[in-house]
């Protein structure tokens, strides 16, 4: 029965990789096992009669307490005691394993919807904004170049600016002024150009240091500088191979987390012709420490630039670090410099390969890809103007015209970052995400076939084990950012191909548990942190959403009695939220439930207060900030699409004027009258029911006052 249960909520199989270890040696049970627990079990030894007197007699209390009587178990033979104990041992510890299983679980679903609902959002809103700048028609308002346009990157890349001009920040938190003269207050390191692994030794000890002073800003340009220039010669596609190191390592997402890739290094050995790596994209982002990781991959490219291959990811796009992290980090860290970085910044982001394949047998990208995914043309697109995959780049006069650049080129690029594998068959929008494609493994054997390719290896989603075999073990997903969401929530991994055939080898790892405050931990306690984390994230969620829950809990409610069924309150959750979670399990962590059995909860309770629990500073971080950051930074492009949606010029926009402008983008977007509405109502800031140019700019600000006090973290820290 137990193995029955097993089976059935899918645990039996997924006991061994469990991170507490000693599961390993207790989750082995043969059949011969449930047979012996069958043969030796309590009352089976009971004579079968025929008829109703042997009926009566196999009930007596005679014979039901026979299995139980003192001399029958001290007759036992002794190996047969301690097989029984076993078993005994052996089917609680599984239940125990699968009741913490579907903890970590639904605690996983909770992270993951949440963060990919964020991603939604983002999408959502520049295509919103996108398509208000090149798909309203008009003749008055001239067309203003695109802050990330091709002549401005390209600007970003050239930089010809005197590195004396950066100035020295590496004291800054002690209050230096950008007048002292630039070699006199520095105390950090000095490294040379071209750079020498004496300098790479340099800069990792630096970085690992909890206090550091800041690598000054003209080193941190000359890297940025250098590593543009060569990544300008790369193809859009790596060509690696194992013909000289017979081997090569692929670390997945590391998202600013230092400590992990210092992890990787420590074991796998520091990148060589000897020792190569792949890194697949999202280098940056969410850590504290993405600029640190982003300038040792390229410092390592520029010194072993036979032994790192780099890809792009989806974050590494301007728009994304807006909204996750890096911009507000450079900024901290390089108060005075951060503008010109960030431009040198682009320049790099821009020129990263799109892909790395090895041996020309095995595809690794970032994302996936879809039912139109085709190498040659990778290959020969060019991948230098897109900047941004979030804003896709604009041709000469195509905001008058509303002419953009091949659709499908874009297409093919934004696939290949945004994707991810899906069990049935087929190729769907994400909608999950808002971006890419759900691939099938129907599709995956299409391009495996057509390419003759062995398998793809991908990132982009967190694994809890740090890694997942999917299609028939045709595409593998790698994730290097151990604790992603929460110390203890995951694993972090890198793999090797080994061998002429590309064998695959992988590695786990988990930094936190390293330190003594997690060393400690039972496997309970660590499961039982992430989760209450992720009760934390999801009570914001819906707290963000109160107003229109309250109406539809009391819209349900007839009797005004404070009580609705379960399956409503599911229901409502589900569709308020967005979020599609396992509700009916998560109520009683939310929710207070009706004492008098009568299936109906509390729903003024879904938003008492949780809690406060301060979350450990070593895992991911995300900025409270939102993506209009950057557009409420290019005030001129807002300004330029009030004054399109103000027809009448007026300085007013009406109801009528934003309807008009929604019906216009209705092939573009999916939001209907209600949600125009909605939107425009938001702005309306003085409720006089018209939006005038303060407004629409008020709308789109990023600094919450509320939440500024929170955005302030220790940026020099690990712990």
């Amino acid at each position: 029965m137990i193995n029955t249960l097993l089976n059935g909520c899918g645990c039996k199989n997924k006991t061994r990789n469990l991170s507490y270890d000693s599961s390993d040696d207790t989750s082995k049970c043969s059949s011969a096992d449930s047979d012996t627990m069958k043969k030796h079990e309590p009352g089976c030894e009971l004579v079968k009669q025929n008829g109703i007197g042997a009926f009566l007699s196999s009930i007596s209390p005679r014979n039901l307490f026979k299995g139980f009587r003192k001399g029958s178990e001290f007759n036992m033979p002794k190996a047969e005691r301690t097989m029984k104990a076993a078993i005994l041992i052996q089917q609680w510890y599984r239940r125990y394993l699968a009741r913490m299983e579907v903890r970590r679980r639904y605690t996983w679903t909770i992270f993951q919807s949440i963060e990919y609902q964020g991603e939604q959002d983002q999408v959502k809103l520049y295509n919103f904004f996108n398509a208000l700048l090149t798909h309203i028609p008009t003749a008055t308002i001239t067309p203003q170049k695109p802050i990330n346009s091709d002549a401005t990157s390209k600007s970003s890349s050239t930089d010809t600016t005197v590195e004396t001009k950066f100035e020295d920040e590496s004291a800054s938190e002690g209050g230096s002024s950008p007048s002292h003269h630039v070699e006199s207050n520095y105390k950090g390191i000095h490294i040379s150009s071209p750079l020498t692994r004496k300098d790479l030794n340099n800069l990792i000890d630096t970085f690992r240091k909890k206090k550091q002073h800041r690598l000054h800003a003209k080193y941190v340009a000359s890297i940025l500088r250098q590593s543009a220039a060569v990544l300008k010669k790369l193809p859009n596609l790596n060509q690696a191979s194992t013909a000289i190191s017979k081997q090569i390592t692929v670390c997945g997402d590391l998202h600013g987390k230092l400590e992990d890739l210092l992890v990787i290094f420590h074991k796998n050995g520091l990148p060589s012709a000897e020792n190569p790596y792949v890194f697949n994209g999202d280098f940056v982002d969410r850590g504290k420490k993405g600029l640190e990781v982003f300038l040792l991959l390229l410092s390592c490219l520029l010194i072993f630039p036979d032994g790192v291959f780099l890809n792009r990811g989806n974050h590494e796009d301007h728009v994304m670090n807006t909204r996750y992290g890096f911009i507000r980090e450079v900024k901290l860290k390089y108060k005075h410099n951060a503008e010109r970085l960030l431009k040198l910044i682009e320049g790099v982001y821009r020129w990263l390969p799109l892909g790395t394949v090895v041996n020309n047998k095995v595809l690794i990208v970032h994302g996936g890809i879809s039912d139109i995914t085709d190498l040659e043309w990778l290959r020969n697109l060019d991948r230098s103007k897109y900047v941004s995959l979030l804003r896709p780049p604009v041709t000469e006069g195509a905001a008058a015209t509303g002419e953009t650049i091949d659709k499908l080129e874009w297409k093919q690029v934004f696939d290949i970052l945004w994707s991810d594998p899906q069990g049935c068959e087929g190729c769907v929008p994400n909608t999950l995400r808002g971006a890419g494609t759900y691939f099938g493994p129907d599709i995956t054997e299409k391009f495996l076939e057509k390419h003759n390719l062995l398998f793809i290896i991908r990132s982009h989603e967190c694994k809890i084990d740090g890694y997942e075999l999917t299609h028939d073990n045709k595409v593998i997903t790698i994730f290097s950012a151990s604790n992603y969401y929460e110390t203890g929530s995951n694993k972090g991994s890198y793999m090797k191909l080994v061998g002429p055939q590309l064998s695959t080898h992988f590695v786990q790892f988990n930094t936190a548990s390293s330190k003594a405050g997690t060393k400690a931990l039972t496997f309970r306690q660590r499961i039982g942190l992430v989760e209450q984390s992720a009760i934390r994230e999801l009570s914001a969620k819906i707290m963000a959403h109160k107003d229109k829950l309250v109406e539809e809990f009391v819209h349900v409610d007839t009797e005004s009695k404070g009580l609705i069924p379960v399956s409503d309150w599911c229901t409502i959750m589900e569709a308020k939220t967005g979020l599609c979670l396992p509700w009916r399990m998560l109520k009683e962590k939310l929710v207070s439930v009706d004492p008098q059995g009568s299936g109906k909860v509390f729903y003024m309770t879904t938003f008492q207060e949780i809690e406060p629990c301060r979350r450990d500073e070593s895992v991911a971080v995300e900025s409270n900030t939102t993506v209009v950051e950057t557009l409420y930074r290019n005030k001129s492009s807002l300004e330029a699409i009030f004054r399109i949606i103000d027809k009448d010029n007026s300085g007013y926009i009406s109801l009528e004027e934003f309807k008009d402008a929604c019906e216009l983008l209705g092939e573009h977007l999916e939001h209907s009258q209600d949600q125009a509405v909605d939107i425009c109502k938001s702005m309306d800031i003085n409720k006089d029911g018209m939006v005038d140019l303060n407004e629409f700019l008020e709308t789109f600000r990023l600094v919450d006052m509320d939440r500024k006090s929170m955005e302030i973290f220790d940026i020099d820290s690990d712990d």
